[in-house]
């Protein structure tokens, strides 16, 4: 695995428990927001600031429109800047109930890589990216870490949605092709992104067309090819943001927030998606 991938992979899984993490529901609940889509914009949405749902389901890519729109009124409960308050406080909260064992020098190690990257990154082009870069840090050490992070994860986001655009996969296609790669199981892929069976089917028949999906759906060798050129490509795009680390600080970053992924695993957060 090159260096891009790893580091990549390791900031998606440092980052993830977010949206899994029973703090979520609870801070959100303290807005009158009890309902987890909802919620789900509203936080990942927030650095962005009061946008109306259209610009979330842009930036997002593959929930169907019906799902973001269910947004509606979040900005009315509260505002952005409390919202991202309130992730913040679900990160330190759910990061100190698992208790990730990340030393102090460990942690300024990982800030002394990430940091030059976030910094010398180019923003065109990465919404998503560039909003959580605007976003001030918490004084925290760990949780500020994993804000940089996040801006990271959400780069390489913003720069998968290029490829995938430029490879004319649709919203809906993706996660379809996705769930039948095992990367995402259908049932929940469907229920979270709420595509309706009628919608599902006909991006399950654009892939079986094109040739990457069987008539079982199952994946077939061209779709397989066809979803790690992808990744290459999206590796392609970050290799320049890597530049400040270099390959050997991108595999030692991705080695010390691997523990983050490993305390929240321990825990239990990611059983339901076996």
């Amino acid at each position: 695995m090159n260096a891009v991938r790893e580091a990549s992979l390791a900031i998606s899984s440092s980052h993830w428990f977010i949206y899994f993490v029973p703090e979520a529901a609870e801070e959100a609940a303290k807005f009158g927001v009890s309902d987890r889509g909802p919620a789900y914009f509203a936080f990942r949405s927030a650095p962005m600031g009061a946008v109306p749902w259209q610009v979330t389901l842009a930036t997002f890519y593959n929930f169907s429109p019906r799902a973001v729109r269910s947004m509606t009124g979040v900005w009315d409960a509260a505002s952005p800047e409390e919202w991202q308050a309130a992730r913040f406080v679900t990160a330190d909260r759910a990061l100190r109930r698992v208790g990730v064992g990340l030393t102090a020098d460990q942690i300024a190690e990982a800030r002394s890589l990430i940091d030059p990257v976030v910094a010398g990154a180019d923003y065109a082009g990465r919404p998503l990216a560039a909003a959580n870069a605007s976003v001030a840090l918490p004084e925290d050490p760990l949780v500020a870490l994993w804000q940089q992070a996040t801006v990271l994860r959400e780069w390489r986001g913003d720069a998968h949605l290029a490829v995938l655009a430029h490879h004319g996969l649709g919203p809906c296609d993706c996660v379809v092709l996705q769930s039948a790669a095992g990367r995402f199981p259908a049932k929940l892929a469907q229920s979270t992104r709420q595509w309706n069976d009628e919608e599902w089917a006909a991006a399950t028949e654009r892939l079986v067309a094109r040739g990457w999906l069987a008539p079982d759906n199952t994946m077939t060798e061209a779709g397989t090819a066809a979803r790690e050129q992808i990744e290459t490509e999206t590796d392609e795009h970050c290799a320049a943001l890597w530049a400040p680390a270099g390959e050997a600080g991108a595999r030692r970053l991705a080695s010390l927030l691997t523990p983050i992924n490993e305390a929240f695993a321990a825990a239990g957060t990611f059983e339901f998606l076996s």
